[in-house]
């Protein structure tokens, strides 16, 4: 490697851990085991792989709104027993 491209391994070493995080995961060996064998099928990492998934995962997740409370009654057959509690209507003559 000549002179020019010494400081590389550096420059590329501290870009890359400016953009990118190390993390531990805990997981079952049998994902493991097949997310060996995928990555040996595309010729990519284990490493690529989970961050298509992560990408995947957070791109299409869709967070539920928030309420303020309103009309949380803290039951969940609300509509069914305001069906049933509903007074008959009055004549509107």
């Amino acid at each position: 490697m000549g002179a020019k491209y010494k400081s590389w391994p550096v420059l590329w070493r501290r870009c890359h851990n400016n953009v990118m995080r190390r993390t531990t995961i805990v997981t079952p060996e049998h994902l493991l085991k097949r997310l060996r064998q995928m990555a040996a099928e595309r010729g990519t990492s284990m490493a690529e792989l989970i961050r298509e998934a992560l990408e995947e995962k957070v791109r299409s997740d869709r967070p539920r709104p928030r309420s303020l409370g309103l009309g949380a009654s803290g039951h969940a057959d609300t509509a069914q027993r305001a069906g049933d509690e509903r007074a008959a209507p009055r004549s509107w003559r």
